[in-house]
């Protein structure tokens, strides 16, 4: 990979993290289109798009700062006993949605690396990801449920069944968010309220994530320029995606309804194109 082919791919994947169409699938789809020889089963493939999560994981410690920094001050009791319990719980709720991720993908991990070495495979579940966002959106319209106002109002059920939700992002084409967004209509959240608690959500993944993928690069014993090349694309990630989360939140916040319908038409698109080019 060259360094104008990692700052696109970083450019890429902070561009479509949060947005419900998959930074993976694009990572692994959108090389294969452009005729660049990338090999997703490259040992050092996967530690790559890792810390260009980590660039994320920063992007939305800065842009959902207020919510941590409300959280830790409730967690603290600084803002009186209704409002620490109240951030407990939320926490709670953190905790509870991230466990299935960490014990599944522990699981999967190598089950998954064989996923990435197709991007045919990759582009199937692009296009189910698409079927997916679209379906919820018309069941969500067909049953109009109401929608919760505030994250508390989840239960620990709920964050667990938002929680598996995200295990789908293990299959590369599957979007992260996409599917936590999913789980958390699903459970009655308004779009931007899921929105917020995806991106929430993220934070302890992403980190764990990176954690166990940094051991691998430094086991792979990666060339010092390459180090570099990773360290400026996770730079460039992080402000990509930066800039996408402010869009993507005012977004939800202005369309309640068929807010879902673009991306799912995206995804079938896009996955089919792929599908199409990489049969013949």
């Amino acid at each position: 990979m060259s360094f104008l082919q990692a700052i696109f791919i970083a450019i890429l994947q902070g561009a479509t993290e949060l947005f419900p169409v998959s930074s993976l699938g694009h990572a692994v789809i959108v090389p294969a289109l452009l005729g660049w020889v990338i090999s997703p089963q490259d040992p050092t493939f996967l530690p790559f798009i890792v810390m260009l999560h980590f660039g994320t994981m920063f992007a939305l410690l800065i842009f959902f700062w207020k919510d941590w920094y409300a959280l830790g001050r409730g967690v603290l009791g600084k803002d009186g006993q209704a409002i620490r319990e109240q951030s407990v719980y939320i926490v709670m709720l953190l905790v509870i949605a991230t466990l299935p991720a960490i014990l599944i993908g522990a699981l999967l991990e190598s089950f998954i690396r064989q996923l990435f070495s197709t991007p045919g495979m990759v582009s199937i579940f692009l296009i189910l990801n698409g079927v997916m966002l679209f379906s919820t959106e018309k069941l969500r319209n067909r049953s109009t449920p109401e929608s919760s106002n505030s994250i508390a109002d989840l239960t620990p059920k709920d964050a667990l069944i938002i929680g598996c939700f995200q295990c789908l992002a293990f299959f590369p084409g599957l979007s992260r968010s996409g599917a936590t967004m999913v789980g958390g209509v699903m459970r009655r959240l308004s779009y931007e309220n899921s929105a917020r608690f995806s991106f929430l959500l993220a934070l302890p993944v992403i980190f764990a994530a990176t954690i166990h993928q940094t051991w691998k690069i430094y086991h792979h014993n990666i060339a010092i320029e390459n180090i570099g090349t990773i360290f400026i694309a996770t730079i460039v990630g992080g402000l990509t995606a930066l800039i996408s989360t402010g869009i993507l939140m005012k977004y939800f916040r202005n369309h309640e309804t068929m807010a879902l319908t673009p991306f799912s038409f995206y995804c079938i698109a896009l996955g089919c194109i792929s599908l199409i080019v990489s049969i013949f």
